[in-house]
């Protein structure tokens, strides 16, 4: 082998080497980035139907899910640290949040887990203080039990609820539901030591556009 062909070679699986990273790096155009901080389930799930009563004292259902990008929070208006974060952490992307795609609804819903103690008059209150546009439902566990394993999260009463200021514990993630009231996965929280275990409102910032754009 000649020290041309040699040389010709080389430039050859160097011109290769080069065009395969920069598709590695960089997707062909057409492509959508992946999102990266959102864990996208296997198949979207589609939510069964349950009737819950909002904010407002007026009935919600599936159908209120429908139509728009929704991304929910489970919580109660009594938790004392994780709940208040969360949601004026979402309050904060808020304004560039609902406006990710022209024509794309956005909506924020805190699904409060203790019916017990938070009225709809109370979560009206209490949702209204982080954004006026976000909206607030409950209802008997009986409904909110299955909804909440329908969207791959989880709650539980560990405490004796006849103490004024028990506590629930649930999920800290944050679900997306798509337009067609599909649940396609979640936002996990930020596991840090001697932290709230909170999710990032800038990764859902980022993400959110990535996997609106793809459906």
């Amino acid at each position: 082998m000649t020290q041309r062909t040699l040389t010709g070679i080389i430039a050859v699986v160097a011109l290769i080497a080069g065009i395969a990273g920069a598709l590695y790096i960089a997707p062909p155009s057409g492509e959508s980035p992946a999102p990266e901080y959102f864990q996208a389930y296997p198949q979207p799930k589609p939510l069964d139907d349950f009737s819950l009563t909002d904010a407002d004292g007026q009935p919600f259902t599936r159908e209120n899910l429908t139509g728009a990008w929704t991304l929910v929070f489970l919580g109660y208006t009594y938790c004392p640290d994780v709940c208040p974060t969360t949601m004026a952490s979402l309050n904060k992307i808020w304004p560039k949040l609902s406006s990710i795609k022209p024509g794309a609804n956005t909506q924020v819903l805190f699904l409060s887990v203790d019916p017990k103690r938070d009225t709809f008059q109370r979560l009206a209150s209490y949702i209204s203080f982080f954004n006026k546009d976000f909206i607030a439902a409950t209802g008997p566990h009986a409904e909110i039990f299955p909804l909440v394993r329908n969207m791959g999260l989880m709650y539980s009463l560990t405490e004796d609820t006849d103490k004024a200021d028990y506590l629930v514990d649930h999920s800290a993630s944050v679900v997306l539901i798509s337009p067609e009231a599909e649940v396609l996965g979640r936002f996990k929280p930020i596991m840090e030591p001697g932290k709230l275990a909170i999710i990032d409102s800038e990764q859902i910032l980022a993400d959110m556009p990535k996997v609106v754009i793809t459906r």
